[in-house]
């Protein structure tokens, strides 16, 4: 695993800042604090590897940081949400403007260690020559930027969905998704679809990639995944 993992925590209670930043340190990791959205965006953000943020921060949120962050910035950068909040609908919003992890309040150091280990364990496994345009994994190769698959040299042709489902998955490997997380990712707001299909789309998505559709696995009553 990469040595010196640079961390940005984003949090307005300056006890907890500290708790977190000294126990993250412990584990080796480079960790600054900013104690408001506002004063993170004030840093370079290319710089960090992960993202702590506190759900309800001051004016700017949580959230609202993050959407600057993946919408502004366009930073793929892995985000870990703190917050005491746990209703259903903060949960998906936080996985619908890009989160890769949440941790509830209170929680244990041990955990908090343990959260931040496996989110930067599953984005060290991804090894595109740029991250923000490519992903090759075996003979699969992905273009974010020309929204195409390929197996060798040849193009798989597929639809959107597909390919956002495919791309979604990919940039988190073992990462479970539930469907309905993946509606909310890859779907229109305004269309109105079912969990259903998903699994439609992703029953064609691995047809049309045999004999290579055992890179999605599927967790049954949680969702699917991605399988380097």
């Amino acid at each position: 695993m990469k040595e010196n993992y640079k961390i940005l925590i984003a949090e307005d209670e300056e006890d907890l800042c500290e708790i977190l930043q000294f126990n993250l340190e412990s584990e080796g990791y480079k960790v600054d604090v900013a104690h408001s959205g506002e004063d993170a965006l004030k840093r370079k953000l290319v710089q960090y590897d992960l993202f702590l943020l506190d759900v309800m921060m001051g004016k700017m949120s949580g959230f609202s940081l993050a959407q600057k962050i993946r919408k502004e910035y366009e930073l793929q950068t892995p985000i870990i949400f703190l917050t005491a909040r746990n209703s259903e609908n903060d949960l998906l919003t936080g996985f619908n403007v890009g989160a890769d992890d949440y941790i509830y309040k209170p929680f244990s150091i041990r955990e908090l260690q343990a959260r931040v280990k496996s989110v930067l364990k599953r984005v060290q496994t991804l090894t595109p020559n740029d991250p923000k345009t490519e992903l090759k994994v075996g003979e699969i190769t992905v273009d974010f930027v020309s929204k195409r698959i390929l197996i060798g040299a040849k193009k798989i042709e597929l639809t959107r969905n597909e390919f956002e489902i495919r791309a979604l998955l990919s940039k988190h490997p073992g990462r479970i998704f539930s469907r309905e997380e993946i509606l909310l990712r890859v779907w229109d707001n305004d269309v109105i679809v079912t969990d259903r299909t998903v699994d439609v789309n992703i029953t064609r998505l691995r047809k049309k990639m045999e004999p290579l559709n055992g890179y999605i696995k599927n967790k049954a009553g949680y969702g699917y995944y991605f399988e380097v």
